[in-house]
């Protein structure tokens, strides 16, 4: 990540370390945590630096730092291949130790506000360009927001295999690729999963969505 942290109380620049070569793209639309964290912490910052000031944010900054935020786009495991369906119940917001806290089971994460049955365009940063399937989980009706997030609590949704890279976000280029929202109603986690198909890396991301009608 190119970028220069400002600390302006202590009159220095800090360059914050640079993200893994293997740190390749989240969704941005529904916002996933770590992104919808990086924007608030942006908001927040001072001459550059990340100062989130949404409580769960805030929270997942004191227990792991900020490099999980300037790194927003690289929540995986790179040698999960297809097994990632074996993920331990309440790590599947953040399955490596760096997100661990990303899978805190919080009523105050940011949230997208989406509309039950909506036609939409899904946004996914495009940090590095790989082949491979998508596939959206949704929290099934009745899911108790303050249990960590199982396996059990979720429905298949959605997927989409190769879409293309012809969006163009706030931080760069973005697969999009068309999706109607399920039927629910309030408080929901869409779930999502990147299975690189030239790679056995696999991307997670916990998007914290209201849907209204």
């Amino acid at each position: 990540m190119a970028g220069v942290v400002g600390l302006a109380a202590a009159a220095l620049t800090v360059l914050p370390a640079a993200p893994s070569a293997t740190a390749h793209g989240a969704m941005t639309y529904p916002a996933t945590r770590t992104y919808a964290c990086y924007v608030n912490g942006l908001e927040g910052g001072n001459g550059g630096d990340l100062n989130p000031t949404n409580p769960a944010c805030a929270a997942a900054v004191a227990q792991g730092g900020k490099q999980p935020l300037w790194d927003w786009f690289g929540n995986l495991l790179p040698n999960i291949g297809k097994q990632w369906s074996s993920l331990p119940a309440g790590s599947l917001c953040g399955p490596s130790d760096k997100y661990a806290a990303y899978r805190a089971a919080r009523t105050d994460w940011p949230t997208t506000e989406v509309r039950a049955g909506a036609q939409v365009t899904m946004r996914y940063n495009a940090w590095a360009r790989h082949p491979g399937t998508w596939y959206q989980f949704v929290t099934k009706d009745g899911w108790d927001p303050s249990r960590p997030l199982s396996w059990s609590d979720l429905e298949a949704w959605h997927q989409v295999t190769n879409p293309p890279v012809n969006g163009n976000g706030p931080h760069g280029p973005e697969y999009t690729w068309s999706a109607t929202m399920p039927n629910k109603t309030g408080r929901h986690i869409i779930y999502s999963v990147w299975e690189r198909s030239d790679s056995p890396e696999g991307f997670f991301n916990c998007s914290d969505v209201v849907f209204t009608r």
